[in-house]
């Protein structure tokens, strides 16, 4: 095999680590975030439910969020420490 095929190879790897980094926690917020659009929707056209419910609906969204935005710092903070090096 090349240098450069194995260089490709090592960049795919690379890029493949960095997208399983934090799988659960990016998983749990989509899960939380659909959790939150599904409590919304039965809050405002399902069931007659009290005002605050809906707030709450709007904070498990948010907290779904939340959790997106963590992977995505801590996959910034990990690409920081652990640069891509083609010699290695």
């Amino acid at each position: 095999m090349s240098e450069e095929a194995q260089s490709l190879d090592r960049r795919a790897a690379y890029a493949d680590r960095i997208v399983r980094l934090h799988r659960r926690t990016r998983t749990a917020g989509f899960v939380t975030c659909l959790v939150g659009v599904l409590l919304l929707v039965a809050t405002r056209y399902l069931w007659p439910m009290p005002t605050w419910t809906s707030w709450l609906a709007v904070a498990v969204i948010a907290a779904g969020w939340g959790m997106f935005v963590y992977v995505i710092f801590m996959r910034a903070a990990f690409v920081r420490a652990h640069p891509f090096d083609a010699r290695e």
